[in-house]
């Protein structure tokens, strides 16, 4: 495990085993970001505790027909849906403090949005893989001790991961350590007892499932939002800076967009098809505006065709954040997602849309038409920006007619300057907007760049012209493209490899107990051959020989020579094991596989497939010392409860509303008391 640590090198409160942590990890420092990712786990806490409570107060409501009794139950319940309604908003609060996630020396760029981590809890592998080991493998799970704590520290240390690219790597090695793990213990046919618990980044309502999807999904979300910190931190003020946050938004979007077709039916609703889509719409365009920043950041030529240039890239961005805010005012995305991302949004189609209309206004108002220009060339240039030209006039009859010129590129003047006032109204209708000053002045300086431009413009004697001017087609040199990074298909080392090849022994494969037969020679013969790569398996087995008798099988696999391991070792290393056997003989361990069709399916299980899922809340259902010795309920599948059970009484994974008329006649509002197929994707 040590080839995987460096240094601490950080102050703790508590003790550090041998002052080492994990690469990638640092769970003590004391960053903002660190903060606010410790007070998301409280939040969760609390709205796990609350719901709870409304879980009790409602099945009391059931149970009892005391007048009195509702009466005050039904008053505690408002209590606890205001007290959920809070944390929800602080929860939201949370997820739109983005200034802390800003590199420090930006000055002069927009901020922008970063995900959040999803919070899990602990979880203990040690007494389920011990007993699955020596009931599957018949191994001595206590001999596998050393990788089950490399596990859960390599799990652990995923819950505080750097913001770099070891951070990243960090996750990409637990989420390829998974793969291993499913196939090695979790079965099909079976559940091993292993609960992991999630909290929805947006909601904090958690999930609860024994599949190993769950952890598995959710470990894609963290990378994508890791990606997505580590653009936001990026120094935009350079261009390699400019390089780094292109690359980690357009990973972010990949991440997601793999996680959207892997998993294509995750219970957390911050991972539902819906809100994926929108998560990759935002990040490809915070990639698509890093790409504008980077044309612009050497300088904007006071020249015709790149100021027109210019004004299409701009409103590329502005498209784009056009889509990312068309799909956050969706049903139901718009109900979880924080008012804070849908302001922004709208409030960057605005500005990126202005910026466009400045940019062309300039080009007219700037740049006449003189001898030596190339009329064809800027004639092409100006009829490639409109769907369709200004009343009706050909692109030369208004370069070559300086008052048309004028008196377009003033509409356009005007259509910036309205964008921009509309951006600053957008401003002043968020709290959490009003404190990116940054943003305030960035809005403000645009604005007042569009007024004096118009007023150097315009003429005194002349009446008002009401030409709307046409919008501009947007056009990028390089689009923003999901990038799949290469950390999520890293190649690591199978922790529990003493196992043997993966091929062979796996939790789909039934195996029975490993029995130890003598070798002796028999005419200078051992009356078998070998074949296969490792494990090598017993082929053309004489009937006749001793090892026969002693009961060796055609097609047992070969674990063991006397005491040396031989899971890993082909046909020529075991023979080498095997030709100074003499008459006294050698001790060899095989294990023969047996018919796995003959084992039971269960009842119910919580997969991602065709087969019934368990969702979320059987956490309500026992609290976390005692849900190992406590039986589990069963609950009704996912998606089918909102079809189900529309004339029960709310869901305990309810979000709390403002009216509330009692768990017997309550209103059902899109998310999430309604948890059904249509709403979520």
């Amino acid at each position: 495990m040590t080839d995987t640590l460096i240094p601490n090198g950080c102050k703790t409160n508590g003790p550090v085993e041998s002052g080492y942590f994990k690469k990638g990890c640092n769970p003590f420092a004391q960053t903002g970001r660190s903060k606010l990712q410790n007070k998301r786990v409280l939040l969760n806490q609390q709205i796990i505790k609350q719901m709870r409570m409304r879980a009790g107060a409602e099945n009391l409501l059931k149970a009892t027909s005391n007048n009195k009794v509702r009466e005050q139950v039904v008053l505690e319940l408002s209590y606890v849906n205001s007290d959920l309604q809070l944390l929800m908003e602080q929860l939201e609060g949370l997820n739109s403090s983005v200034e802390v996630y800003q590199n420090v020396q930006e000055t002069s760029s927009i901020p922008l949005i970063p995900l959040g981590l999803k919070e899990t809890k602990d979880v203990d592998f040690s007494v389920a893989l011990k007993d699955f080991i020596l009931e599957h493998y018949s191994e001595d799970g206590s001999n596998f001790q050393d990788e089950i704590d490399d596990l859960m520290d390599l799990r652990q240390a995923c819950r505080t991961p750097s913001r770099n690219p070891s951070g990243v790597d960090l996750l990409a090695n637990y989420f390829s350590q998974l793969s291993f793990l499913e196939t090695r213990f979790f079965s099909p046919t079976r559940q091993i007892g292993i609960f992991f618990t999630w909290y929805d980044s947006f909601t904090g309502v958690p999930v609860c499932q024994q599949n190993i999807s769950l952890e598995k999904a959710s470990m894609l979300f963290n990378m994508a939002a890791l990606y997505s910190q580590i653009g936001t931190r990026a120094d935009r003020q350079t261009q390699t800076g400019l390089e780094d946050a292109i690359a980690a938004f357009q990973k972010s979007a990949g991440v997601l967009h793999y996680l959207k077709e892997t998993f294509t039916h995750t219970p957390s609703y911050d991972m539902s098809p819906a809100m994926l889509s929108m998560l990759i719409r935002l990040m490809l365009a915070q990639a698509q505006e890093c790409l504008f920043e980077q044309i612009t950041l050497p300088g904007i030529r006071n020249e015709f065709f790149s100021l027109l240039r210019i004004a299409q890239e701009a409103a590329k961005v502005g498209e784009t954040y056009g889509e990312v805010h068309q799909s956050m005012i969706q049903t139901p995305i718009k109900n979880n997602v924080p008012f804070f991302w849908t302001t922004m949004s709208e409030l960057k189609t605005n500005h990126y849309k202005s910026l466009a209309h400045y940019f062309v206004s300039t080009a007219l108002l700037d740049h006449q038409l003189t001898p030596s220009d190339d009329e064809d060339k800027q004639e092409k240039a100006l009829s490639q920006i409109y769907d369709a030209m200004p009343e009706g006039r050909s692109p030369l009859d208004i370069l070559k007619d300086k008052e048309e010129r004028r008196r377009i590129g003033k509409a356009h003047l005007q259509r910036s300057i309205m964008g921009h006032e509309e951006a600053i109204r957008i401003h002043s209708r968020c709290r959490d907007l009003q404190k990116l000053y940054i943003l305030s002045d960035i809005l403000q300086a645009g604005l007042r760049r569009s007024l004096t431009k118009f007023e150097q413009n315009d003429k005194e004697e002349e009446f008002t012209d009401y030409m709307l001017a046409p919008d501009i087609i947007s056009k990028t040199e390089k689009k923003a493209e999901m990038e799949i990074p290469a950390a999520t298909k890293v190649k690591v080392k199978d922790l529990f490899q003493r196992l043997g090849p993966l091929s062979v022994f796996s939790a789909k494969q039934r195996w029975s107990a490993p029995r130890t037969i003598r070798l002796r020679l028999q005419d200078r013969d051992l009356g078998f051959t070998l074949k296969g790569d490792a494990p090598v398996q017993i082929q053309s087995l004489d009937p006749l020989c001793p090892a026969a008798a002693e009961g060796l099988k055609e097609g047992d696999y070969l674990v063991a020579v006397g005491d040396t391991e031989c899971r890993w070792l082909g046909v020529s290393d075991v023979m080498k094991l095997l030709k100074d056997v003499d008459e006294e003989g050698v001790n060899i361990r095989v294990v023969s596989m047996l018919d796995s069709s003959s084992q039971p399916m269960p009842t119910k299980s919580a997969t991602y497939g065709g087969l019934p899922k368990t969702y979320s809340m059987i956490c309500l259902a026992h609290d976390e010392d005692d849900k190992k010795s406590r039986k589990v309920a069963k609950k009704p599948s996912f998606l089918s409860w909102g079809l189900k059970n529309k004339q029960k009484s709310g869901s305990t994974l309810s979000l709390p509303n403002a009216d509330y008329n009692g768990p017997w006649n309550r209103p059902c509002p899109t998310y999430p008391n309604s948890y059904n197929e249509s709403a979520l994707y």
